[in-house]
């Protein structure tokens, strides 16, 4: 991947948040955007309490957590 020369704006970013986020609301509620892969390469990750970027990782990386959190290599979430 190469260095991007601009950061990502948040506030442009489609979100969404995880099926398994509470619909009320409440409780943690891990939300992604996926919008920023072609222009600079990166998955967004983001909580829907505190708006704004979290993490930005490669989509490679994004891939291999949501494996492994699948694979149950984290326990039981």
């Amino acid at each position: 991947m190469s260095p991007h020369t601009s950061a990502p704006d948040p506030s442009i970013a489609r979100w969404f948040k995880s099926t398994y986020s509470d619909p009320q609301g409440e409780g943690d509620c891990v939300q992604v955007a996926a919008s920023f892969l072609v222009s600079h390469g990166l998955v967004l990750i983001g909580d829907t309490k505190t708006p704004g970027i979290h993490l930005a990782v490669s989509p490679e990386a994004f891939a291999a957590f949501v494996s492994a959190t699948a694979a149950g290599e984290f326990g039981t979430i």
